[in-house]
């Protein structure tokens, strides 16, 4: 099939793009690397099934020249990581919202001429805001914090994205189906923007202490991009998943203190754990959630998902990538 992928230089886009490419596709991806790295597609740059387009989705123009003839559009382009959305709101917004208002309009077009796009829209737990149940479910109420914590912005730009689609889902009947992404980790993940698994292995790497914000009693759920791939190409092939939203991730909780523990054990036993706060971390105007946990009941009974690698696994994998990255 001929793919587009948006934000396929990224993290978990580049895990996508490999494997789509190995099923046989060919894979046109838009990035304009903002956050992302031309050294996350280094396995497949060569690939002559491959397209490269380095460029702001932002633009009408583009997003309709690569939408022709395309069968599946993967759309994961979005401002990424809480240091970043702390920092640039108005990006944040910008960068959820424009370029899948775009997407849609173009797709929504094609449909409506006769042939239909399939697309994947990568959303996030974020959406949840501050609901203060203690699991997750799709259909749960969105609780954002007030709009004078920056924060928020991400989960409600992500949410506006979430209502553009499944408007279109209902006004259309287009396929869409919408993944909320859940603390996903693995290789090739950075660090830069907040991301804390690699910024503790990196840490650890060079002997410095591992940083952990506020308490470290916060809890989370980390999942192996490589199953988060599989669960995403695996929803976009069966018709009855369109129109639909899945939690994808894990469901086993440890908190950033644990994980901590676990990273020093695993990569440097001699390495320290220091705490900090959130404004020394962010600003005065930071909020977080303590506890961030789906309810993978859906994604369970649709395509029988479960985690095939843990927070171990991860640790590792990133511990390897990274040794790599520093031999080269």
């Amino acid at each position: 099939m001929q793919i587009l992928v948006t934000g396929g230089n990224g993290f978990i886009g580049s895990h996508l793009s490999e494997r789509l490419l190995q099923a046989g596709n060919h894979v046109t991806i838009v990035d304009d690397l903002s956050t992302g790295q031309r050294g996350n597609l280094s396995r497949v740059i060569d690939h002559p099934k491959l397209r490269l387009i380095h460029a702001d989705l932002g633009d009408p123009k583009l997003v309709h020249e690569v939408c022709q003839d395309v069968d599946v559009v993967y759309h994961l382009a979005a401002a990424v990581g809480v240091a970043l959305i702390a920092k640039h709101p108005i990006q944040t917004i910008h960068r959820n919202i424009y370029p899948t208002q775009l997407l849609l309009e173009e797709l929504r077009r094609i449909h409506l001429s006769g042939r239909s796009v399939s697309m994947f829209l990568a959303s996030t737990s974020e959406v949840y805001g501050k609901n203060p149940k203690s699991i997750w479910c799709e259909s749960d109420d969105l609780v954002f914090g007030a709009t004078t914590k920056p924060r928020w912005s991400y989960g409600a730009s992500k949410a506006i994205d979430e209502f553009l689609a499944l408007a279109c889902v209902r006004e259309c009947n287009m396929n869409i189906v919408i993944g909320r992404f859940f603390n996903v980790s693995g290789p090739r993940q950075s660090g830069a923007y907040g991301m804390v698994l690699p910024r503790f292995v990196e840490a650890a790497m060079a002997g410095k202490p591992l940083v952990v914000h506020d308490d470290g009693l916060q809890e989370r759920c980390f999942a192996h991009v490589s199953d988060v791939v599989g669960a995403v190409m695996t929803l976009m092939k069966t018709e009855s998943n369109f129109g639909r939203i899945y939690n994808i991730g894990a469901d086993q909780p440890i908190s950033i203190l644990e994980m901590a523990k676990r990273v020093v054990a695993i990569v440097n036993p001699a390495a320290a754990i220091h705490f900090q706060s959130y404004s020394e971390a962010y600003d005065e105007d930071f909020e977080d959630i303590r506890r961030r946990v789906p309810d993978l009941a859906r994604i369970r009974q649709t395509i029988h998902y479960a985690p095939t690698l843990f927070l171990d696994d991860i640790i590792r994998d990133v511990w390897l990538e990274m040794l790599k990255q520093a031999a080269c």
